[in-house]
């Protein structure tokens, strides 16, 4: 293992980049899911079924497949991402579509009664969504929630395909230099699991959180 030690710093910057993907693809996601969610329960006729379509495209093909349309596909339109950029769009909309399903079983969870005396109060459909609804739901999506960020954090291994430099990209240049396998793999196993083992001890402080505001 003491390749793993001399190489650390190498290895940390590919964490980096697994983190700062995972991240930013959630709160693109989250922002896809909840507009998804809404355009599903809310939306008219034509709206409704293009969210279904985008949720049976998205949830019907591999996030490796995604990946590879968004980096290498796009460009045959004249659309050229780099590798970081096209790493975050693809787990972006990947998400989004299982996060929206979240949200919505969420949003319905929620008694139609309180909907109901919102609107007799006098709220418009945004504000009893807003005020009433999305803070209600939010304590019951997020434990679903967390195992889809935590899912997403080990899906972001997909993107050393396009060559971003994330921790499986880092181990595989580091096994071509030494020609040695099995202390980089555990390495970066154990990394994996130390970030999401962190990601759990703050969603399950966030949960608790939630949960005393009820």
């Amino acid at each position: 293992m003491s390749l793993v030690w001399d190489n650390l710093l190498f290895l940390l910057k590919g964490a980096y980049y697994t983190l700062l993907i995972t991240i930013i693809s959630m709160c693109f996601g989250l922002l896809i899911g909840i507009v998804v969610a809404i355009a599903r329960l809310k939306g008219n006729l034509p709206v409704r079924w293009l969210a279904r379509a985008y949720l049976s495209v998205i949830r019907g093909t591999p996030a490796y497949v995604q990946i590879l349309i968004v980096y290498y596909g796009l460009v045959d339109y004249g659309i050229t991402l780099g590798p970081l950029m096209a790493a975050c769009v693809a787990l972006s909309i990947n998400v989004g579509a299982y996060l929206s399903e979240t949200f919505r079983g969420a949003i319905l969870s929620i008694p139609k009664g309180q909907t109901e005396a919102a609107y007799a109060a006098g709220m418009t459909p945004w504000q009893t969504l807003r005020r009433i609804i999305f803070p209600q739901a939010a304590r019951v999506a997020i434990a679903p929630m967390g195992n889809t960020f935590i899912g997403m954090l080990k899906e972001t291994a997909l993107v050393s395909v396009i060559t971003v430099t994330e921790l499986v990209r880092s181990a595989q240049l580091l096994i071509a230099q030494y020609f040695v396998n099995m202390p980089f793999y555990l390495g970066i196993a154990a990394m994996y699991w130390v970030m999401s083992t962190v990601f759990s001890f703050i969603l399950e402080g966030i949960e608790k959180r939630l949960s005393k505001a009820y």
